[in-house]
């Protein structure tokens, strides 16, 4: 009997091109990966591990279970300073969109330069807050160019970062500023998919420029409202550098936000574990507002 050679089962070569392409857009996404991890998720799970511990960041950590968080509920300074945050985002967030949404509207036109006033209000953005913060100061010290004009128009200094009404529309003026180029941006976006038809079709009908924003474009920008929405407030109540350079927290902490007053009670009272407690509570409630907007929005959808 003569025995048959096996056959050796080669791999296909179209099998191979199919793995290579199935795992290449892993490769690419593997960096940001890592990134996300080493900075975001680590530093996570490390701060949640804290806040169930009494650590100073010098001894041995010890576990006292909830004591943190029993500790937060009954902390007054936390609640009064959450509420100045919830205080100031309320005002901050619709400024934002409104300034946003305007100034987006008035850039999809047909007007000259249009490419140039949308990097003119961008540019903000690519600025850290630190330096806006410092910028700002600037123009509202007691040596700053308003002062300046007042005094050349024979007019009293005012000292605004003194003056804890002040400092706080000095603060929502400087955030505004900051923010609204990279909202804009957003709209412009949302504004440019909305089809024309609709428009013409409205234009037809009778239908004026006012009716058609609020029947057209308001309804058609949902899911681009949702998100701006959503980052401003986040950023909102996570904001720290900016208040930092611009008033230090005063006048009499008068614009000392939560992570400012978390960022105090970890580092300058080194009360790491408490200061890991508070995160977490805010993160939970900053994940509750986000929940509720996608409740109350239905996720964006027209």
């Amino acid at each position: 009997m003569t025995t048959k050679p096996i056959a050796v089962l080669q791999p296909n070569p179209s099998t191979k091109k199919k793995r290579k392409l199935q795992i290449a857009p892993y490769l690419f996404v593997l960096p940001n990966l890592l990134i996300f991890t080493i900075f975001i998720v680590i530093p996570t799970l490390l701060g949640v591990i804290y806040s169930f511990h009494n650590y100073d960041g010098l001894n041995p950590m010890k576990y006292i279970g909830f004591e943190n968080y029993a500790h937060i509920f009954t902390d007054d300074k936390f609640w009064s300073t959450l509420g100045k945050t919830l205080t100031y985002a309320m005002i901050v967030v619709p400024l934002i969109y409104v300034c946003a949404l305007g100034v987006a509207i008035l850039l999809v036109q047909q007007v000259i330069m249009k490419g140039f006033f949308r990097a003119i209000f961008y540019w903000p953005t690519m600025i850290s807050f630190i330096i806006v913060g410092l910028t700002w100061r600037w123009i509202f010290g007691e040596l700053g160019i308003i002062n300046a004009l007042l005094v050349a128009f024979d007019n009293e200094q005012i000292t605004f970062l003194a003056n804890p009404f002040f400092a706080k529309v000095a603060v929502i003026i400087a955030a505004v500023w900051s923010r609204l180029g990279f909202f804009m941006v957003l709209f412009v976006a949302g504004l440019l998919a909305i089809p024309k038809d609709f428009y013409e079709a409205a234009h037809l009908d009778g239908a004026s420029k006012v009716k058609a924003f609020f029947h057209i474009t308001l309804p058609l920008l949902k899911p681009t409202t949702l998100l701006v929405v959503m980052l401003s407030m986040i950023e909102a109540f996570k904001a720290y550098p900016l208040m930092f350079a611009l008033t230090g927290g005063g006048p009499n902490k008068a614009t000392t936000y939560i992570v400012q007053y978390i960022y105090e009670t970890g580092f300058a009272k080194q009360e790491l574990g408490l200061a890991s407690a508070m995160s977490v509570v805010l993160f939970i409630i900053i994940t509750i507002f986000t929940v509720l907007q996608f409740k109350l929005t239905k996720g964006g959808e027209n």
